[in-house]
């Protein structure tokens, strides 16, 4: 019986060795191709493929340098993330996928991606964040410090950034007539964004559509907290000239220019909430509770105004 015992537990390693030794050698493979197509645009190295019993896949070590550009991206790891070891092989099955569909969860994970503030690409990528709203150059202070057309290099350097450190991981979850995304941010020293969002239908089928896929909200739930960038921002905005009541009003002012941008006049139910955030509390929590699902793209045909009521979006903060 010992014996028996001893035997199972060998085959059993050896049987996880082989399936581990497979998953990594088909991950390697595709990582392969990509850095071969990528090869023209961008330089990419990684240091290995891990994966673990939890059902966790990851490539490790990513160092990206695109063409062009003298400075490198570098992330610590990203990969998948599955119920078990078992979910994560069914993955890599074709007939098992098709037969039993996706897992009861999926996630995409990105831990420690790591953007210089000086990096070269980041400052022409923060002059394309410009362009696209319009905007050839920030001269307000107020614009300035808050970061409302998003943060230049000179403004974090200020704020006492030396690098941007982003880790995210977002889960799908698949019921029978709804699928969620709950998703987790973290810009390490500056804040964390937990969003948990429902959408009406079947994932699978919603995504069978195609081109023709129309996600319906049904409800939001996100949770931001400060890790500290709200008081930076406020000794930075002191520092231009701008008075704690000027600052505060301009705060205020990015926060309705992230709404309009995205289609959303704030009501006093969102402002009300959010000046007593910036006012001493950590934490702001947005809901969005529509009486009916309702599809993104519908919303745009409403007037700014009007989109509060109609998700019934909500504040508060603590």
């Amino acid at each position: 019986m010992k014996n028996l015992i001893i035997g199972a537990i060998v085959v059993g390693i050896l049987g996880y060795g082989g399936a581990k030794l497979y998953l990594h050698n088909e991950v390697s493979s595709a990582m392969d191709q990509a850095v071969m197509m990528a090869s023209p645009f961008a330089k990419i190295d990684y240091d290995g493929v891990s994966s673990s019993l939890t059902g966790e896949l990851t490539v490790d070590g990513l160092t990206v340098r695109v063409t062009g550009y003298r400075d490198e991206i570098y992330v610590e790891k990203f990969g998948i993330d599955t119920p078990s070891f078992f979910a994560l092989m069914d993955l890599f099955d074709p007939m098992k996928l098709q037969s039993e569909g996706l897992p009861d969860y999926i996630g995409f994970i990105v831990e420690g991606l790591r953007i210089p503030v000086e990096a070269d690409y980041f400052a022409d990528l923060h002059e394309f964040t410009l362009a696209a709203a319009g905007v050839s150059e920030v001269s307000d202070p107020a614009a300035k410090c808050t970061g409302k057309y998003g943060f230049s290099p000179e403004a974090l350097a200020a704020l006492g950034y030396d690098d941007q450190v982003l880790s995210m991981s977002m889960y799908l979850r698949d019921d029978t007539d709804r699928f969620a995304f709950d998703m987790g941010v973290n810009m390490q020293d500056m804040w964390d964004i937990q969003a948990d969002i429902w959408l009406a239908g079947n994932m699978m089928a919603e995504m069978m559509k195609g081109p023709g896929f129309r996600p319906k909200l049904g409800s939001m739930r996100l949770e931001y907290t400060d890790r500290s960038l709200k008081g930076r921002v406020a000794e930075y905005c002191g520092d231009l000239g701008l008075s704690p009541l000027e600052t505060l009003r301009a705060q205020v002012d990015s926060f309705k220019y992230i709404g309009s941008n995205n289609g959303i006049e704030f009501d006093q139910y969102m402002l009300d909430p959010y000046k007593e955030f910036l006012k001493g509390k950590s934490t702001l929590v947005v809901t969005a509770q529509p009486n009916d699902p309702i599809a993104f793209s519908q919303i745009d045909l409403y007037k700014p105004s009007d989109v509060p009521a109609l998700l019934n979006l909500a504040a508060a903060a603590r």
